[in-house]
């Protein structure tokens, strides 16, 4: 059961990268996120929300071991962390904001615990 749960968290991280590493123009729109005068905000979703999360789910799948897939958790914390400082100091906290911090916190708190 372990192990088939390591394996979705590790395709969740991988599904949800893909959309901003392959669709950044969406991601920025759910995100509410403007593109500027250049593509650096593009390229910053592509990297950072995207690929970045890929290629973990990637490198979990790959060495398969509960410390790698730790790591996945790690990260979905920082991302949680992260978040939550936007809660509590950013003016006007949203319901999507909420919601993409459950998720955050869900994933992690489950990889976490179920390969620490």
């Amino acid at each position: 059961m372990i192990d088939i749960l390591n394996i979705l968290i590790a395709l969740v991280s991988i599904g949800l990268g893909c959309f901003g590493w392959l669709a950044p123009k969406f991601t920025m729109e759910t995100l509410d996120l403007q593109r500027g005068e250049t593509t650096m905000g593009v390229s910053e979703i592509r990297a950072s929300a995207g690929a970045l999360f890929v290629g973990l789910g990637v490198g979990a799948l790959i060495l398969g071991s509960p410390t790698a897939y730790a790591m996945v958790g790690f990260a979905w914390g920082g991302a949680a962390i992260g978040r939550l400082t936007s809660l509590l100091r950013d003016e006007a906290p949203t319901r999507r904001t909420w919601g993409f911090f459950a998720t955050e916190a869900v994933v992690a708190v489950l990889a976490l615990a179920i390969n620490l």
